[in-house]
């Protein structure tokens, strides 16, 4: 049985949720309780016909030393069972079968237990499950057809063996996408469309929070039944109120909770029993608070889950939904923002009640909002994917203080935003964070760096501050993606022109030449003073219907994707004329954005909607780089998994099993070198040696020159020790190296490396690390000595595609090396990606890979080859006892 595998709660396609956990022989009675309870029909299907339950059958079924068995669990009772049985004749192979309670069959429950099976079984190794299923079992055989798995089937006597390949291909993913997808929209919709709101906590006295929430409830006009609960009140604004949740004869499917922590989980408790799907927790003393609270949390959490509930909150300050056929605002903030096609979530709720503030100050439309506070259940991986079916948002704000699952949330978010764009501020850049690793590459996974990544591959535009993230928003809630980064600038001042123009090209934007028919166009009726290159400069007389004409004849130029519009008001001109001229230029199907800059202090006029519209060029500038970049991500076309020659599996096992046979750590440099060889990376030809006449024997053996390396337990950074010499060109060198090396480390020390020379070339490193939150992280950057000084690195998310190691190479100051610096001649930068995609894919063979160094890779114009390598290989470590959540 497989030890220390943490219990996770899924989310079914009702929305209701269940907890998925290993069970062990002291479940027995509790499974034969569960199985004897199924229908004759559900029995006959599960067990191929009529058997006898008796105790020691079901201990059979969970005592499996080849298998893992597994159960999931609703308000306290198992109400699925399933497991998979090692196959003896065939290690790769396992039998998977289940039994899912007759009510609840249809809810998704056996398809979310074999893809949880589905993720062990790989993680032992296994790659294909067996099943022996009754050809009227048709709503088994409809699991296995829909999992997205390859599948395959032999019918005899009545009997299908179906058997599917474990492989994570594209229809396996798109398939639970798919399934993820429309079980978080489910979950979320009694949020945001709920038939019937109660809050608990409302009283008389306004200013308190639970009274503004009712008040708010009110003033929105919520479509649906408002239910105020007090113990003693009759009425409260103008409400019948309820003493508990239990006598409100309305349906209701949100509750928001607003009583002090101690109270909280009696109300929550109430709203259970009630039968309640969704409650938001205002109240604060929970988590973010002592280890008291911490607790309380975790109660409160496990109450919820085990009912099937979801979670908003703690510490939060709630939801809003202004779509006018629901009107929800359940918040206690005095601002309700204007319809739009913006959502967005915070987990501070204080900052907000700023950002509705701000949002309403730039007429950026909202269409929902959520406040997440302590993300004790709900976080952004379930919002995210409700608001990818939400028809009223458009664009996704976010602001994060934490990930709860890194991996997942990315893949969710690169799903997304291939129709609707992320755009977040990630609050805690500074490296004081910075981890302490015994590798070069685990020195270099600042939090940062690793967040950087994660955003990059998922697409998610990422801001620095809040102010720019309203800026992309204002952007992308009213224009279209640009098709590219050429930027033609229109201004009436030559200052404020530069300005922009050096923003754009500091930002990565290009100004092109405008064709000769646009100049021609606009010198028909621009003076002759007025400068028609780009930026186009119409001079401070210019009157409204030019900034009308010349902005319509600049869209229609092909060689132009986007334009920024600039007006510094004159005494001539009227503001609101020029903003009316600007949007009607900017009409037509050209699907090209256009931003206006408007220096003066009163800010935008009214008349430029939907031209967003910036107070200076270098905001304008940024937004637009911002997002131009986010479209060239989005047209990338999808890109599928590498296929590697020269990697065999089952080597790489054999030396993994072998290192964590003696308890993991540190490989051996031959185990090192077998690794490499086994992933198809070229690596120096070397041995090892103990004395000095077997190094010598061995230099003969790969010829001369050679470099000597230092090995021991304790002389791992062997440059910073002068642990390496290097062009030893024959014996007698070879012998003094060696005897240098005996008296500098003696008693460190246990043997020597004899190492071929490599060809001089661009010294890059290539790394692994296995991050606790991120998971696997693959690394790489200018590397040899320079590495820590330098610092020019890139991370990616494991695993790779050819167009992340494209981009990883592209983000290095090093590119410049490998491309021919200085008439140098351009190193093989394919040989390069290469080893990083035999990197990665390594990491998939061997997930118990812990850090990995290749420093220096040296890649010359005839490839890539590993001069160093450190491996350290350890067992995976246990989950522990929290609970993820498997959306």
């Amino acid at each position: 049985m497989l030890n220390d595998v943490a219990p996770t709660d899924v989310v079914l396609r009702d929305g209701s949720t269940v907890c998925v956990r290993q069970v062990t022989v002291e479940d027995v009675d509790t499974l034969r309780e569960f199985l004897i309870s199924l229908s004759s029909e559900s029995l006959y299907f599960r067990f191929l016909g009529i058997c006898a339950l008796t105790r020691d059958r079901v201990r059979a079924l969970v005592d499996n030393p080849g298998g893992t068995a597994i159960a999931a669990e609703s308000g306290g009772r198992v109400v699925a069972f399933a497991g998979f049985y090692r196959d003896p004749a065939h290690a790769d192979r396992a039998e998977v079968a289940f039994a899912v309670a007759d009510a609840l069959q249809g809810h998704g429950i056996g398809t979310r237990l074999l893809e949880y099976l589905a993720g062990l079984a790989r993680e032992q190794g296994i790659r294909t499950f067996d099943a022996y299923v009754l050809a009227g079992n048709r709503r088994m055989l409809d699991v296995f057809r829909d999992s997205g798995f390859a599948m395959t089937t032999v019918q005899e006597r009545g009997v299908l063996q179906v058997s599917l390949s474990l492989s994570v291909t594209p229809a396996f993913e798109a398939k639970a996408a798919t399934r993820s997808q429309a079980a978080a929209t489910a979950s979320m919709k009694a949020f945001f469309e709920p038939r019937g709101v109660a809050v608990i906590g409302a009283n008389r006295e306004r200013g308190r929070i639970g009274s503004e929430i009712l008040h708010n409830l009110v003033t929105a006009g919520f479509r649906g039944p408002i239910v105020p609960v007090h113990p003693t009140a009759s009425e409260i604004e103008g409400l019948r109120a309820y003493p508990r949740v239990a006598d409100i004869p309305d349906a209701i499917d949100l509750a928001v909770v607003v009583v002090p922590a101690p109270q909280v989980q009696a109300a929550v408790d109430d709203c259970l029993a009630r039968g309640i799907r969704a409650i938001c927790v205002i109240s604060a003393g929970f988590s973010e608070c002592d280890a008291e609270g911490h607790a309380r949390e975790r109660v409160l959490l496990e109450r919820v889950r085990e009912a099937g509930c979801r979670l908003i909150g703690p510490n939060c300050m709630g939801l809003l939904n202004t779509n006018p056929a629901v009107r929800l605002n359940a918040t206690f903030s005095p601002v309700y923002p204007p319809a739009g096609n913006v959502a967005m979530s915070t987990q501070s709720g204080a900052l907000g009640l700023a950002i509705l503030d701000y949002a309403r100050r730039l007429d950026i439309g909202i269409s929902s909002f959520v406040s997440v506070g302590n993300k004790a259940d709900v976080s952004g991986n379930d919002l995210i994917q409700y608001w990818a079916d939400d028809p009223s948002t458009g664009v996704i704000l976010l602001y994060l203080e934490s990930f709860g699952n890194p991996k997942r949330f990315a893949e969710i978010a690169r799903r997304v935003g291939r129709t609707k764009p992320i755009v977040a501020v990630k609050a805690g850049r500074s490296n004081a964070g910075a981890r302490a690793a015994a590798s070069h590459t685990g020195a270099l996974a600042t939090s940062d760096a690793v967040v950087d990544a994660l955003f990059r591959q998922a697409g998610i535009i990422r801001t620095e501050r809040l102010e720019e993230l309203f800026d992309v928003a204002a952007l992308l809630s009213h224009q279209p993606i640009p098709r590219g980064a050429r930027v033609a600038i229109l201004t009436n001042a030559g200052g404020p022109g530069i300005l922009a123009a050096d923003a754009c090209e500091a930002n990565g934007l290009e100004l092109p030449s405008l064709s000769d028919a646009t100049r021609a166009e606009l010198r028909a009726f621009l003076p002759g003073a007025a400068s028609v290159g780009n930026p186009v400069d119409m001079l401070a007389s210019a009157p409204a219907d030019h900034y009308r004409r010349a902005l319509a004849a600049i869209l229609r130029d092909e060689s132009v994707d986007s334009v920024v519009a600039i007006f510094i008001p004159p005494l001539v001109t009227e503001p609101d004329a020029v903003a009316a001229a600007i949007v009607e230029g900017a009409r037509g199907e050209h699907g090209k954005p256009v931003l206006g800059v408007f220096m003066r202090a009163a800010g935008a006029p009214a008349a430029l909607r939907p031209v967003p519209c910036y107070s200076f060029p270098e905001s304008a500038a940024l937004a637009l780089a911002r997002v131009a970049t986010y479209g060239r991500w989005r047209a990338r076309p999808a890109v599928p998994p590498p296929s590697l020659d020269r990697f065999t599996r089952g080597s790489i096992r054999a030396i993994v099993e072998q290192v964590l046979g003696r308890g993991g750590g540190w490989t051996t440099a031959e185990e090192a070198a077998s690794l490499l060889a086994a992933a198809g990376i070229p690596c120096a030809p070397a041995r090892v040696a103990g004395t000095a006449d077997s190094a010598v024997r061995a230099a003969a053996a790969l010829g001369y020159p050679v470099a000597l390396k230092a090995l021991g337990p304790t002389l791992l950074h062997k440059t910073e020790r002068r642990a390496v010499s290097l062009n030893l060109s024959d014996n007698a060198a070879l012998r003094a190296a060696f005897d240098d090396f005996s008296n500098r480390f003696a008693g460190e020390m246990t043997s020597v490396l004899v190492q071929r020379m490599v060809p001089a070339g661009v010294e890059m490193i290539v790394g692994a690390l296995q991050d606790p939150l991120f998971g696997p992280l693959i690394a790489c950057g200018t590397g040899g000595v320079l590495v820590d000084l330098l610092a020019d690195s890139v991370f990616r998310l494991h695993p790779l595609t050819e167009t992340d190691t494209v981009e990883m190479i592209d983000q290095l100051k090093g590119a410049r090396l490998l491309r021919g610096y200085r008439g140098a001649t351009p190193a093989d930068e394919t040989a390069l990606r290469d080893v990083l995609l035999r990197v990665s894919e390594l990491v998939t063979a061997a997930p118990e890979i812990f850090e990995l160094d290749l420093n220096p890779v040296m890649v010359t114009a005839a490839g890539a080859c590993v001069a160093d390598a450190r491996v350290r290989i350890e067992h995976p470590r246990p989950q522990g006892n929290y609970r993820r959540v498997a959306y």
